[in-house]
């Protein structure tokens, strides 16, 4: 029987780690977030330091190095090396899609739902919020300085959109790449938990 696989993209701020957390403890299922950098790390030889940055470092063009880069291969004569930021995507990619076999599991971030994307049975997930919320929640909970708390949002946000944009070829927040979204803002955290779970409830026919 095909796992069941629910996948969370989010706005940094929104509380979607505690709200995954929960929701696998729910739900019976396995969770998976830094795990996952961990893991990644041990398979590609990188620091678990830069493959975490790495999902807010700004790109151009995934699609462009695969068009223009040949990769190591034992069917190629000559050696080439894929980008160092690339190694850490597909080692995390490769890592994602072990875990997905294993189990039903919550997965949080890194592209998940588009590297999962023929998984049979995969609900995908958008948390969303207001930015004062956000910008509250990453001083009180998250430990973020006042004085410097917008300007890391923003950092965070933009990386995150350009990592989606950069390894996938899509925006992160078109709604039509998930299949429910949630204004965390407005639900706050149990709420939020109660939604996803009923919905995956009758999403999946648990």
């Amino acid at each position: 029987m095909a796992s069941k696989i629910i996948t969370i993209s989010r706005e940094f701020g929104t509380g979607a780690r505690i709200i995954g957390q929960l929701l696998a403890t729910e739900l019976g299922f396995d969770y998976y977030d830094r795990a996952i950098i961990q893991m990644a790390a041990e398979k590609s030889g990188l620091s678990p330091d830069f493959i975490e940055k790495n999902e807010v470092t700004a790109r151009k063009s995934f699609l462009f190095n695969i068009a223009s880069t040949a990769y190591v291969s034992p069917n190629l004569s000559l050696q080439y090396t894929m980008p160092v930021n690339d190694k850490a995507f597909v080692a995390q990619s490769d890592v994602i899609r072990e875990v997905a076999k294993k189990g039903n599991c919550v997965i949080i971030g890194r592209c998940a739902d588009y590297v999962l994307a023929e998984q049979e049975k995969l609900l995908r997930v958008f948390l969303y919020g207001d930015k004062a919320d956000r910008l509250k929640r990453i001083i009180e909970d998250y430990g973020y300085s006042p004085d410097t708390a917008e300007a890391e949002l923003n950092r965070v946000d933009k990386g995150r959109t350009s990592y989606y944009k950069y390894y996938t070829g899509s925006s992160w927040t078109d709604m039509r790449n998930h299949d429910i979204s949630l204004n965390t803002s407005k639900t706050g955290i149990d709420s939020a938990v109660r939604i996803l779970k009923d919905f995956a409830t009758a999403y999946f026919g648990l």
